[in-house]
């Protein structure tokens, strides 16, 4: 034991020995390794995989009626925003209103305009005057200003979700929309890097105004579609949609387009773009429920940013744009952000409980009366024959 001991260094010396010892060569990688682990384990799951396809898709559909509408203005000079619509809106009504129509019951289209039919009319208003807007925007205003001034929605939507849908945002997911917001800028300065800014609009301020409008609007849209799609139905949404925007944009078709529409000169190539535009119109509009039902508007808003991204690279080759790497940094930057407000799901806030009266009323006072009544013990007198007397308590 004693040449133990005296072999062993003394504990002091061992202490102060510690601190200077080498550490193992994995223990300082340690952290960081699980610290990326649990990165990947929160980022590489099937919902965010599955929200980032379905989000590309969404964008997919409106870069083919962004293509289309460009490429019937530049080489045939057709500019016919609410006739475009009015196609779209007109299969919304034959496919959808027309389902809702053969229903029974509560959820039949008779009952639905009985109960609900003023508050469609404005959200068909809103969605009609949306698309009709931001499209109207681009005579006035520059493709910047349109592509910055379009975000207004995103904050808007935001405001809304908050107070009609309840959600509650994390830090997270204002860091998230910032890191977007910086993908867009980082675009628009590519498109003005590339010389894609050859006009600067004949009034900017009436042009502005129409983007934010517009921007507004849609996002209105977008929160009463995810309101109708998570407690109603998807199909009640796109029959009453297509029912009314059919209504509205016809009428607005024949006051503002009807000279437009008379001097397009018809051939196959304007019919088959017409068609692609209607086709991709309808998928974006049918599509969009399913997606926001799954993860929410805002995070659809998110996702879609990359649209004007997918234009620009079919551009290149349609309408020869110039090509900048700021296009593929601006794309990964939104799909970051994207990813970062998908990787933490928003609350929802419970609503308030009425507070409980601080004092009993009359009613509330006599009916405790009666309680208090009820549990006093009854008395019970009996009289035998003889003179004794039995008093009993139950």
């Amino acid at each position: 034991m004693e040449a133990a001991a005296a072999g062993a260094p003394p504990p002091g010396d061992a202490a102060a020995a510690a601190p200077g010892a080498a550490a193992p060569p994995g223990a300082a990688t340690a952290p960081p390794r699980r610290l990326l682990a649990r990165l990947g384990a929160k980022l590489c799951t099937w919902y965010i995989l599955k929200t980032i396809i379905l989000g590309q898709m969404l964008s997919l559909f409106i870069c083919g009626t962004a293509v289309t509408s460009q490429y019937l203005a530049e080489q045939y000079q057709v500019n016919t925003p609410m006739f475009q619509s009015f196609i779209n809106y007109s299969l919304l009504l034959l496919v959808y209103t027309t389902m809702l129509a053969f229903r029974t019951g509560i959820d039949s289209l008779w009952q639905i305009l009985k109960r609900r039919w003023w508050k469609y009319i404005f959200l068909g208003l809103a969605d009609v005057e949306a698309n009709y807007m931001i499209v109207k925007a681009y005579q006035y205003t520059t493709l910047t200003s349109v592509q910055l001034l379009d975000c207004f929605g995103i904050p808007v939507l935001m405001a809304l979700s908050w107070f009609i849908l309840r959600a509650r945002y994390r830090l997270i997911h204002f860091l998230a929309v910032a890191v977007c917001l910086l993908g867009v800028g980082t675009m628009v300065g590519a498109d003005i890097l590339a010389g894609r800014q050859e006009s600067e609009g004949s009034d900017v301020v009436i042009g502005d105004v129409l983007v934010l409008l517009g921007a507004s609007l849609y996002a209105i849209s977008n929160v009463s579609e995810e309101y109708i799609v998570k407690n109603l139905s998807r199909v009640e949404f796109l029959g009453m949609v297509g029912l009314f925007g059919t209504i509205i944009s016809g009428l607005q078709l024949a006051i503002v387009e009807h000279r437009e529409i008379m001097r397009i000169q018809w051939n196959w190539k304007i019919a088959l773009l017409f068609t692609v535009f209607a086709l991709c119109m309808f998928g974006l509009y049918s599509f969009m429920p399913v997606v926001i039902k799954v993860t929410s508007a805002t995070s659809v808003n998110l996702g879609i940013l990359t649209a004007d991204l997918y234009s620009l690279f079919f551009g290149l080759f349609l309408f020869f744009y110039k090509f900048s790497g700021l296009y593929i940094l601006s794309f990964v930057i939104i799909m970051v952000g994207f990813i970062l407000y998908c990787s933490t799901p928003t609350r929802t806030a419970e609503p308030t409980a009425l507070p409980q009266p601080s004092s009993t009323g009359l009613d509330n006072a006599a009916l405790k009366l009666e309680e208090n009544d009820s549990e006093t013990p009854a008395i019970t007198v009996q009289f035998t024959r003889g003179e004794a007397v039995v008093v009993s308590t139950d």
